[in-house]
């Protein structure tokens, strides 16, 4: 077989993946990431290291494994990035009205203010399974500073190990924590205001 006919093969077949995959690797990079740009960008990388990386693909796996696998390494570098290079206008400014935030939930004693203690929330049923509820929570994480809303998401949504957050972001264990904390409580009085005031 000439490499021109090789060339041709893998390029079909590329083509035949992108129709195939694009959509599963779409939505799962959605669903990782709660942006749809950034789940464009994900998705359109991966199918570029394909193409790279192409000769290396031995059929040992399913074409769409191997290309979640890359899209899977493509979302982890994206949140290690998005940690260590925050936009620094923006969530500088963020990081400045979440510690403004942060101060108001305690006294000098460490203790909740009257205003900030937290409600009691009703009990709702399969709330996760709301989806304008689930809105509402993609849009109080959103306004997380961005390196937060990385380690919140590797933390409950791909529900990895502290440990290993702690080396794919490189931060020490305390400041891991310090940052889930108070993600935490920026989550929970944004979900105060905005669905269970409601």
């Amino acid at each position: 077989m000439s490499l021109t006919t090789e060339k041709t093969d893998a390029n079909t077949m590329l083509h035949d993946w992108v129709n195939q995959y694009s959509d599963a690797l779409y939505s799962w990079a959605l669903h990782k990431t709660s942006d749809k740009e950034t789940a464009e960008d994900l998705v359109q990388e991966t199918f570029l290291a394909a193409t790279r990386a192409f000769n290396k693909f031995e059929n040992k796996s399913n074409a769409k494994t191997w290309l979640l696998s890359i899209l899977n390494n493509k979302i982890i570098d994206h949140y290690r990035k998005q940690f260590r290079n925050p936009l620094v206008r923006a969530t500088s400014q963020i990081e400045k009205n979440a510690s403004d935030l942060l101060d108001n939930f305690f006294n000098e004693y460490g203790e909740w203010t009257q205003e900030q203690r937290p409600q009691e929330w009703k009990e709702e049923e399969n709330l996760l399974d709301n989806s304008v509820f689930n809105q509402t929570l993609a849009g109080c994480m959103k306004k997380l500073p961005s390196n937060w809303f990385s380690a919140l998401q590797m933390k409950y949504m791909e529900e990895k190990s502290g440990e290993l957050i702690c080396q794919e972001l490189q931060i020490t264990p305390t400041n891991f924590w310090q940052i889930l904390h108070r993600s935490k409580l920026q989550l929970r009085k944004c979900l105060e205001i905005n669905w269970f005031a409601r």
